[in-house]
């Protein structure tokens, strides 16, 4: 089940995330391993540009999951990547977290525990909505489960498997814009 964070949780969790990565560029300097260090800077700077579009999303929830998912014991490292600064119309926050929250308590079930396992997701603006895209390599123990998972008929959003293997899943979720006067 998904934690509801408060304020003083996410701060916490935040200022953790950022003393971590001070003491590794310290680390590094004084290693005087200054072009890691550097390296490490540039990372940080990519994660706050793509935090920062996430946020822009108008998908609190959505931006939410994302946001926190790595800060929970789960047997998948979550990664994600906007590709477009904007979307143009809007998507309805509340399904697209559901759907997105079910699959990740799906895949975190559906995984072997304590290997390499990897998500990636890329969001891409489209002219009707936005295409979610969900690249997964790891090892994945019962296919079946997220098999019947992706058969569920779901009326507010297209998802189309493209691979579905032992060490692999990509599919890709579209999900329209909002019709004007719809909520």
């Amino acid at each position: 089940m998904e934690k509801d964070w408060n304020m003083i949780e996410v701060l916490r969790h935040a200022r953790h995330d950022w003393l971590n990565k001070i003491q590794l560029i310290k680390g590094n300097l004084s290693l005087n391993k200054v072009d890691r260090a550097k390296e490490i800077i540039d990372e940080i700077v990519v994660e706050a540009q793509q935090e920062a579009r996430l946020s822009n999303l108008n998908l609190p929830e959505f931006a939410s999951l994302l946001l926190t998912y790595n800060w929970e014991n789960h047997y998948f490292q979550l990664e994600y990547e906007v590709l477009d600064d904007t979307i143009s119309g809007r998507l309805d926050d509340i399904i697209l977290s559901e759907w997105t929250g079910s699959f990740f308590a799906i895949l975190d079930s559906s995984v072997k525990p304590y290997h390499d396992n990897h998500l990636s997701v890329s969001i891409r603006h489209e002219k009707e909505g936005a295409r979610f895209f969900f690249d997964f390599s790891g090892i994945l123990t019962d296919i079946d489960k997220l098999d019947q998972f992706f058969k569920k008929k779901n009326d507010d959003i297209t998802a189309a498997v493209q691979v579905l293997a032992e060490e692999e899943l990509a599919l890709e979720l579209f999900v329209p814009f909002i019709a004007n006067g719809r909520e």
